[in-house]
């Protein structure tokens, strides 16, 4: 079984022209692989994946995987609000090499628990494909429900669940019922979660600091939490701030306050308002990000 643990960075999808940019994609997995990053998840939704056509959302995941050239895991942000949508996108991405999918909860359509375990049961079972669940109740509208995901665990391609429900308690209680890794997927909830069970990290700050994430969900990994707890207090304004308008807008600002290109988004998604990019920027000279 497929086994993880780490900082999976939660990759931006650059653009420059309207289009996507591969040079600008290239140095980011560069960045990330000299970071010591487990992993990166490409086309994920801080990767803008709705706003990406199905040829650049599998040209994104290709280029990905040849450019981190076997160097770190690759968990293809795969997921749709249509399973078949989903089998498909799946699919391809094992041809391409990925080494798990990344099933964000099927949006708008709110599925019920029964729904759920079907499509996420049927997409493991039509690709073959390791799954990483995604509990996002905030941006799908529903969470998978604790019971849903022990059902979901006895299935041998089910290895993992990304946990962003902001809940501490809700990763106790996953591995309380049931044998499944856990990752958060709130970077200012890592090291509580982490105290408590949960592997480590699918982060949008390892974009901006894959080193530093790194060396903090280390010391949680080796037991160390008065180390890792010392790095969450320093970096945790920065952890909150990228949240402060609608995902990825403010870690591509970050990423351009840092030099690493101009931020640019599709719509609906714009840039990041002026009063909070420079709340950014104080809060990133805080932190000593900048």
């Amino acid at each position: 079984m497929l086994n993880l643990a780490g900082v999976y960075t939660a990759m931006v999808t650059p653009f420059k022209g309207g289009r996507v940019d591969y040079e600008a994609l290239a140095a980011l997995v560069e960045d990330q692989i000299a970071g010591g990053v487990a992993g990166l998840i490409p086309v994920g939704t801080t990767g803008e994946s709705p706003t990406l056509d199905c040829d650049e959302h599998l040209e994104v995941i290709a280029k990905t995987i040849e450019f981190a050239d076997g160097r770190c895991q690759i968990i293809a942000g795969t997921g749709a609000n249509c399973t078949a949508e989903a089998i498909k996108l799946t699919r391809a991405a094992k041809a391409l090499g990925a080494d798990a999918s990344l099933q964000v909860t099927p949006y708008y359509n709110k599925p019920t628990p029964e729904g759920l375990y079907r499509h996420f049961a049927t997409i493991a079972d039509e690709t073959g494909l390791p799954v990483v669940l995604y509990n996002v109740p905030g941006r799908a509208g529903v969470p998978i429900p604790v019971d849903t995901i022990a059902k979901l665990a006895s299935h041998p391609l089910m290895v993992a669940v990304k946990e962003a429900g902001g809940s501490v308690d809700r990763v106790s209680q996953i591995k309380d019922r049931c044998d499944i890794t856990v990752l958060s997927g709130d970077d200012g909830l890592t090291i509580p979660m982490m105290a408590v069970g949960a592997a480590g990290i699918i982060s949008v700050a390892s974009n901006v600091i894959p080193a530093e994430l790194t060396k903090m969900v280390k010391f949680a990994l080796d037991g160390d939490f008065k180390s890792a707890s010392a790095m969450h207090k320093k970096y945790y304004r920065f952890f909150t701030d990228l949240f402060i308008e609608s995902n990825p807008i403010p870690v591509k600002a970050a990423l351009e306050i840092i030099g690493k290109g101009k931020a640019e988004y599709r719509l609906p998604l714009c840039e990041l308002s002026a009063a909070h990019y420079e709340q950014l920027r104080e809060t990133m000279k805080h932190c000593g990000v900048i």
